[in-house]
């Protein structure tokens, strides 16, 4: 059996013909929040995934196996709920309500910016309708945001710099 013992975060600095190539890993979310676990690549290979505690594994990431193998990790289509605003009566503004009282009951969720998702709950299936959202059932890829002190959080590179040192002037205050 393989065993992939290290991240290549998104597969930076893998050239990407290398990607491409490699074997897939095709994981739902709970498997991927996981550190330790067993799977099958697609070219049904078995591989055991020994990383540090709390690590988290996103759709594009690239897991190196013992012997120099690389692997691709795939967010798998799984059952989520997709919610958007109401397409007769809402504005984009719901989502932002909804996306609060989400992550006031702490529920992992993906925001898109005319949607969200999360993992299928009845209970707040029926919250979100109540405040006129609509709620439809269907199989995605589900990639949760990390939140703000999440190692490794989710980063979606809308800009060219890092957050670490922010002094350069603004038009505009924090």
């Amino acid at each position: 059996m393989l065993q992939a013992t290290r991240l290549v975060p998104q597969g930076q600095g893998l050239a990407p013909v290398l990607q491409r190539r490699a074997p897939q890993l095709v994981l739902d979310w709970d498997l991927r929040q996981k550190s330790r676990f067993d799977a099958l690549t697609s070219d049904q290979q078995r591989v055991g995934v020994f990383l540090p505690r709390g690590t988290v594994l996103r759709g594009g990431d690239v897991l190196v196996t013992q012997d120099g193998a690389l692997l691709r990790v795939v967010a798998a289509p799984q059952p989520v709920l997709r919610i958007t605003p109401c397409a007769e009566h809402g504005q984009p503004f719901d989502l932002l309500r909804a996306a609060y009282h989400l992550g006031n009951r702490h529920v992992p969720v993906e925001l898109h910016t005319d949607h969200l998702q999360i993992e299928p709950d009845h209970v707040l299936a029926d919250l979100l309708r109540a405040m006129h959202l609509t709620v439809q059932e269907l199989m995605a890829p589900f990639e949760p945001e990390g939140g703000a002190y999440a190692a490794g959080g989710h980063h979606h590179g809308h800009h060219g710099h890092g957050h670490g040192h922010h002094d350069h002037a603004h038009p505009h205050d924090h």
